[in-house]
């Protein structure tokens, strides 16, 4: 069985957002990046199945720049067998998804799994459009992941509840909790990591099918106005008027 688990490289969840000053672009300086949390759901999942099966490889794949080696290293010593840097920045949904499908298409890859979407931009859509380029299914969002054969039984959330599904490989699937435990590298790992293959391919296809006009910052948080039980009044004019929330 051959996994291709899709990674990014994200800020930390503790970083303080910063734009350069035209606010066309996030400010990278003294920034701490890390594996997309729900990628790490994907990986750890198929490095467990693929110890299940007593055999088969777990292969990375990234679309970044240089800076996101660490990262894919640090996949590398979670368990992955080897590892594949498409050479371009991410600029968009649809330029990241063909960027995987163009490396997953020759691959011969059973399962391909990602997080259900990155934490930066919070997308939900590279895992659907991968699918339909490969013209494979897709399951979103997956929350438990079984294999038996090339059969996959999967439950995944829906609206108001929970969906069990099984479909034949190939297939893609994006992952959330409680997926599993997502691993952290042993010693072992980080040493034997830097000696697994990680391959470096340049991008296809078109340039990015958008562009950012301007980032801009949530609106600070105003102070809270407490107004007593017995002006019911008052409340419901501040709720119309100021928090226009009916």
């Amino acid at each position: 069985m051959k996994f291709l688990v899709c990674i990014s490289n994200v800020p930390d969840t503790t970083t303080k957002i910063t734009f350069t000053p035209d606010n066309k672009e996030f400010n990278k300086a003294g920034v701490q990046f890390v594996i997309n949390p729900w990628d790490e759901y994907a990986l750890t999942r198929a490095i467990e199945l693929k110890e299940q099966q007593g055999g088969g490889t777990v292969t990375v794949l990234n679309v970044g720049e240089a800076d996101t080696e660490p990262n894919i290293r640090k996949a590398l010593a979670i368990g992955a067998d080897d590892a594949i840097r498409v050479n371009a920045f991410p600029k968009d949904a649809f330029f990241v998804a063909e960027q995987i499908a163009n490396v997953a298409k020759d691959g011969g890859y059973d399962v391909i799994l990602m997080g259900k979407e990155s934490i930066d931009y919070n997308g939900f859509q590279v895992h659907g459009m991968v699918g339909e380029m490969l013209g494979i299914p897709t399951v979103a969002p997956a929350m438990k992941l079984d294999m038996n054969g090339t059969i996959a039984t999967l439950e995944r959330e829906i609206e108001g509840g929970k969906e069990i599904v099984e479909v034949q490989t190939p297939f893609v699937a994006s992952c959330q909790q409680p997926m599993c435990e997502p691993r952290i590298p042993n010693m072992r790992g980080i040493m034997t990591a830097r000696t697994k293959p990680l391959k470096v391919v340049e991008a296809v296809g078109e340039p990015a099918r958008t562009e950012v006009a301007e980032y801009a910052l949530p609106p600070k948080k105003q102070g809270v106005k407490l107004i007593p039980a017995e002006n019911a009044g008052e409340l419901i004019k501040l709720l119309r008027n100021e928090a226009k929330v009916i």
